[in-house]
């Protein structure tokens, strides 16, 4: 690669939320993050490890070219950090942040506002496991090509009132997202998301609004999606890549963490 091509490379950084307390699967030894599904290798082909969920996700980031990824933790998940240090395991920087608001998804990821400055941020949850392996790879090359404030990476589902269900034009502009709708003729959900400093800080200001406006406590937990729904009403550019072989199981649910285990271990 040469220094023009190198210029070129976006700076992103992946945020992982893993705040989450595991109710519906507990109790677990572990942070549901670090819940073994199938095996790794070390060195050869024998020689074989136990594979933790979300080093799957880290492995697709790191796919894409993401060296620097934050974990954002609420307090006492600290087996996380113990496993993964510096990230030597996979050749990544990661690092540790500290959830402080418990009010939903947004309020975790901006802990990460101070530390991921004009960077792309590359969002992915830690309890997931999808396909396909490029997934990242794929919704960045998008945003590079259409400077697109939010890229998301959409997976069909049958199950929408477990998901953010969007709509889409041909060209893949993003009309809509509906959050868990109890019925939908929407078939895709999105799983992953790329954005640009622009909605880092929509996101940042957005929760600073509702924070002086409203009793946080007394609402329900705010979704992501309903944050980059507000993007959308206000004229913000979000285009969505879907994949239509894509899967996308939640280990944090009985059901899925059932299926991950049959189909990773040939059940």
């Amino acid at each position: 690669m040469n220094n023009s091509d190198r210029s070129q490379k976006p700076h992103i950084i992946g945020l992982l939320p893993a705040g989450g307390h595991a109710t519906r699967i507990s109790p677990l030894p572990v942070s549901k993050e670090l819940y073994p599904i199938g095996f790794r290798c070390v060195g050869d082909e024998f020689n074989l490890r136990p594979k933790v969920v979300c080093h799957y996700l880290l492995e697709k980031m790191q796919l894409a070219g993401i060296d620097k990824a934050y974990f954002i933790l609420r307090s006492g998940k600290w087996d996380i950090p113990a496993y993964f240090g510096d990230g030597e395991m996979l050749s990544m920087n990661l690092g540790y942040l500290i959830m402080n608001l418990p009010y939903g998804v947004p309020f975790t990821l901006d802990q990460a506002y101070p530390f991921v400055g004009d960077a792309l941020v590359a969002l992915g949850f830690p309890d997931i496991i999808f396909q396909p392996e490029d997934a990242f790879k794929l919704i960045i090359a998008r945003q590079q090509a259409s400077d697109a404030d939010v890229v998301l990476g959409l997976f069909p589902t049958d199950k929408p009132q477990k998901a953010g269900m969007v709509e889409f034009d041909d060209t893949g502009r993003v009309r809509l997202i509906i959050e868990k709708p109890p019925q939908s003729n929407l078939q895709y959900m999105w799983g992953i998301a790329v954005w640009k400093s622009t909605f880092t800080e929509f996101l940042h200001q957005y929760l600073i609004t509702l924070n002086a406006y409203s009793n946080l406590s007394k609402l329900p937990e705010i979704p992501i999606g309903d944050v980059i729904q507000a993007a959308i009403q206000q004229g913000f550019h979000v285009e969505a890549e879907a994949f239509p072989d894509g899967t996308y199981l939640d280990i944090g649910t009985p059901d899925d963490l059932v299926r991950a285990v049959r189909e990773l271990y040939g059940l």
